[in-house]
C-alpha cells in the first residue's frame, strides 16, 4: 500500500489496527514525537502565559512566526531558522515595549498590536516576493504533519528540554511575579528581567509549535489547554500538569485524525482544544451548582 493510500483510506471499525497504522510510516512516528515535545512545552509555557495575562503577546508572536517562515522560504534557508529567528526577535521587541511602559496598559497593548499588524503585512509581502510556487503556504499557516525530519524532531526535543529546564529554574519567582508583581518587586524579585526572559521562552515555544500547528493556529495549543485547566483547578502544580495532559491529548488525537483525513492537523488540534475548553467550562458550571 502506498503512503497516500494509507493516509486517505479513512478510519475503519478496527480501531486497534488503525492505531497500529499510525506507526507504520517513519514520518508519522516523527510527527508524534515532535508533537509530544511541542505539546509539553506549549502546555507549560502556555499555563504561565494565561496566568500572566499575556495572551495578546502570545498571539502577536504567533503572527510573527508567519513572516519568519515566509522570509526563510524566500531566502532559501530552512524554515526553522525563520521561525526561531523571527519569534526570538519579536520577543525582544515585545520585552522592550513592556519595559518602556509608563503605567498605561492601553499604550502597551497598542504598541503590541502595531507590531502584530506590521508582522502580518510583512509575511504577505514575502509571499508576494516569492516568484516560485510556494506549495507550503497552507502548511505555514495551518500546519502539517508531513515532512517532519529526524533532525527537526531532535531540534524540537532539544528546544523543549531547554525551555522546560529554564522554566523550572525560574518557576517559583516567576509564579510569585505573575500573581502579584508589586509585592514580588518589593521583595527583591527581578520582575522586569523575569518578564523579558519569559517572553523569550514564549517566543521559542511559538516557533516550535508553529512547525506543527502552523503560524495562525499555534495559539490553540498555547492558550486553550491552559484556559481549560484553569477552569478546573486553581492550584498551580495541578493546573500545570492538567494543562500538559490536555495539550498531549488534543495533539495526539489531532495528529491521528489528520492522518486519516485530507484536512490539516491545525484544524483538528484547534477544534479538539476548543471542545476541551467547553467541556471544562461545563464541568465547572455543574460543580458550582
Amino acid at each position: 500500500m502506498t503512503i497516500s493510500a494509507a493516509i486517505f483510506q479513512g478510519l475503519s471499525w478496527n480501531l486497534a489496527a488503525d492505531a497500529r497504522s499510525l506507526f507504520a510510516f517513519h514520518f508519522m512516528a516523527n510527527a508524534l514525537e515532535a508533537g509530544t515535545a511541542v505539546a509539553v512545552m506549549a502546555g507549560a509555557i502556555g499555563w504561565f502565559m494565561v496566568l500572566r495575562r499575556q495572551t495578546f503577546a502570545g498571539h502577536t508572536l504567533s503572527l510573527i512566526a508567519f513572516p519568519g517562515a515566509a522570509g526563510a522560504a524566500l531566502a532559501g534557508v530552512p524554515l526553522a531558522f525563520g521561525y526561531f529567528g523571527a519569534c526570538g526577535a519579536g520577543a525582544l521587541v515585545l520585552a522592550g515595549v513592556a519595559a518602556d511602559r509608563t503605567g498605561s496598559h492601553s499604550r502597551e497593548s497598542a504598541a503590541t498590536g502595531t507590531v502584530q499588524a506590521f508582522a502580518l503585512g510583512l509575511g504577505f509581502l514575502f509571499v508576494g516576493l516569492y516568484h516560485g510556487l510556494l506549495n507550503g503556504i497552507d502548511a505555514l499557516l495551518f500546519g502539517t504533519f508531513l515532512g517532519i525530519s529526524d533532525s527537526q524532531v531532535k531540534t524540537l526535543v532539544v528546544v523543549a528540554v531547554a525551555a522546560l529546564a529554564l522554566l523550572a529554574a525560574v518557576g517559583r519567582p516567576l509564579l510569585f511575579a505573575s500573581v502579584d508583581g508589586d509585592v514580588a518587586r518589593a521583595a527583591g524579585v527581578p520582575v522586569r528581567a523575569l518578564s523579558a526572559g519569559f517572553l523569550l521562552l514564549l517566543g521559542l515555544t511559538v516557533a516550535a509549535t508553529s512547525q506543527i500547528t502552523g503560524a495562525l493556529l499555534v495559539f490553540a495549543l498555547l492558550v486553550t489547554p491552559a484556559a481549560a485547566a484553569q477552569q478546573l483547578t486553581a492550584r498551580p502544580l495541578r493546573g500545570l500538569l492538567l494543562t500538559i495532559a490536555i495539550g498531549l491529548a488534543v495533539t495526539w488525537l489531532g495528529l491521528a485524525l489528520a492522518y486519516f483525513s485530507i484536512y490539516p492537523v491545525g484544524f483538528y488540534v484547534t477544534s479538539l482544544a476548543f471542545a476541551a475548553y467547553v467541556a471544562a467550562r461545563a464541568a465547572r458550571a455543574i460543580g458550582d451548582h
